[in-house]
């Protein structure tokens, strides 16, 4: 017989066990490690990538490996089309999706003198307005089932700007005055919505940062270092579980302290 005490030491290390979580630009980098945390917090997870598909499919083989249940759908999120055909195909595979992160995104860096409207439309599309399409696939599927997660990931960024990435840090903003607004829109319907904010993260992007400029970046920051994937995707799992049931509409800083 199962004893109580066991079954609440398996939900802490599982706290996730029985949910589905999608999770957007999960190939590499932060969305990466956040799939993986998810599956191993005991959720079974999908993936999406745009063109990545065979770093996607190595995640995916990662999670089968966890004995969770795990697929990816190469779509563009900023194609209402291919968004609405994805959503399809993940309904299909897996019935529901009860934690939604919107973590795919794209930099474009240049000054602003130099930037044109292809540059801001490009990111502008990929990082906020893929999000609203992606979302509202799945967020009204959700309140049906009366219980969801929408976890947004911006950036620093967004909350203090950057040279060179006025269309980022714009479409990183923005989004969480998206995440605000729909957190109060579907709190009532059983759904939480927040975002996290990473500051520098040891990712494919800060890789071709001339070294010089992250020693810079390290001294800038009071935890004297970049932070690890690893470290946004405990956030964001914490988000996901029942343990923040009652934080709804919060950026979490992740960020060593580089902005407070």
């Amino acid at each position: 017989m199962i004893t109580a005490p066991f079954v609440e030491t398996a939900k802490k290390l599982h706290p996730l066990e029985g949910k589905t979580a999608f999770v957007t630009g999960a190939s590499r980098g932060i969305g990466r490690a956040i799939a993986l945390a998810l599956a191993e917090a005991g959720a079974d997870v999908a993936l999406s990538c745009n063109t990545a598909g065979n770093l996607a499919g190595e995640v995916r083989d990662v999670i089968r490996e966890m004995g969770h249940k795990s697929e990816f759908y190469a779509h563009s999120i900023v194609d209402p089309v291919e968004v609405e055909k994805m959503h399809k195909e993940v309904i299909r595979d897996f019935g529901h999706v009860d934690i939604l992160v919107n973590n795919a995104g794209i930099t474009r860096d240049k000054s602003f003198k130099k930037m044109t409207k292809e540059l801001w439309d490009e990111v502008i599309n990929t990082d906020l307005t893929g999000v609203f399409l992606v979302t509202k696939q799945f967020v009204d599927e959700m309140a049906e089932h009366g219980w969801g997660r929408v976890i947004n990931i911006s950036s620093v960024i967004g909350e203090v700007g950057n040279f060179g990435q006025v269309n980022y840090a714009a479409a990183k903003a923005a989004l969480l005055g998206f995440t605000k607004a729909l957190a109060r829109e579907y709190a009532r319907k059983g759904i939480t919505v927040n975002a996290v904010a990473p500051g520098f993260i040891k990712t494919r992007m800060t890789e071709a940062v001339p070294p010089a400029a992250l020693e810079v970046v390290a001294n800038a920051t009071p935890l004297g270092r970049l932070g690890e994937p690893e470290e946004v995707a405990a956030g964001v799992v914490f988000l996901a579980s029942e343990a923040a049931s009652f934080i709804t509409g919060h950026v979490l800083d992740i960020n060593g302290g580089f902005a407070m």
